[in-house]
């Protein structure tokens, strides 16, 4: 086994150099039954075992110790499976930052304008169908809804806006709402953003950025950090960050320096003399209602549908 590792090896060296390794199988992320995982090449599968080359070795990985394998990107550190069976969101595990300005050309195509007969906001795309979260107050009581979304060109942004837009789910306690623009089935898949893993956690002073259309004005990015990581107003969990959150931001993505959706943008607190007090609805609960979603599932002929928790009796 030790020769068939050295021979490995040497045909893996000799295969990089020439750059046909990468194109034939890519760079993969291997999780284990474990909770670790690995890196690199997958280099040769055989019945029971993967040969993965981590850059300076290869080893072999037997496939019952193998919890999923995830293809990635090796200039942006993306994940680029599809969602797995029913999820509607993805996640990453990219490590290490990016500065703003990086990732707002990477970003900016997923994240769109909500508008209704009434009012307009923002929103993102979760999944490649055109599956886009934005906040219940955004679209509540309209049923005629259309998404505006800035496709990069090779010299300019192009605005292709989408007027057939189904409410999915919706929930007023939690102010979030899951929409569905339907396109035909030659459309391009969307451009999509990952949300931030649970077990990421956030901290105070911790950089984070907003991509939306504060008063309409198209995709604005604004800058700040949270201050606070679990604020609770009203019985609602917030993140509360310095970034600027205006009317129209809401419904959009704060993300952090991964790239990741860390929050929804929901409102702030404009009182005089007050500054910088914007808050967002945790990614935490967002992935919760996505997925409960059928819990919150809207109902044309009913606005009221979904669960509703009536209040116990008062005792006499």
């Amino acid at each position: 086994m030790a020769f068939l590792r050295a021979m490995l090896k040497l045909a893996t060296v000799s295969l990089l150099l020439s750059g046909i390794l990468s194109a034939a199988y890519g760079y993969h992320r291997v999780e284990l039954q474990s909770g670790a995982a690995l890196r690199g090449h997958i280099v040769l599968e055989r019945a029971d075992r993967y040969f993965v080359d981590l850059g300076y070795d290869v080893i072999e990985v037997p496939k019952p110790a193998v919890r999923s394998i995830v293809e990635i990107d090796e200039a942006n550190a993306e994940v680029l499976d599809a969602p797995k069976s029913d999820a509607l969101y993805r996640t990453t595990n990219v490590q290490g930052d990016q500065p703003v300005g990086q990732w707002v050309d990477t970003l900016g195509e997923a994240v769109g304008l909500v508008q209704t007969p009434t009012g307009l906001g923002s929103g993102f795309i979760i999944h490649e169908d055109g599956y886009l979260v934005t906040n219940d107050h955004v679209i509540a009581g309209e049923h005629k809804i259309s998404v505006t979304i800035f496709k990069q060109g090779k010299r300019e942004l192009s605005k292709v806006t989408y007027d057939n837009v189904r409410i999915v789910a919706t929930s007023s306690d939690l102010d979030l709402a899951l929409l569905k623009i339907e396109t035909d089935a030659f459309t391009e898949p969307f451009k999509v953003v990952p949300l931030a893993s649970v077990d990421q956690g956030l901290s105070e002073g911790q950089t984070v950025f907003a991509i939306g259309s504060p008063l309409g004005l198209d995709r604005t990015v604004s800058q700040g950090i949270i201050s606070v990581a679990n604020r609770v107003i009203n019985g609602r969990l917030y993140l509360q960050t310095t970034t600027q959150i205006n009317p129209g931001n809401s419904g959009g993505p704060l993300f952090n320096l991964r790239g990741e959706v860390v929050g929804v943008n929901n409102m702030k607190i404009a009182a005089v003399g007050a500054e910088g007090l914007g808050f967002s609805i945790s990614s935490r609960v967002l992935k919760s209602f996505l997925d409960n979603r059928d819990a919150y599932a809207f109902d044309p002929r009913n606005p009221n549908s979904g669960f509703r928790y009536l209040a116990p009796p008062k005792a006499k």
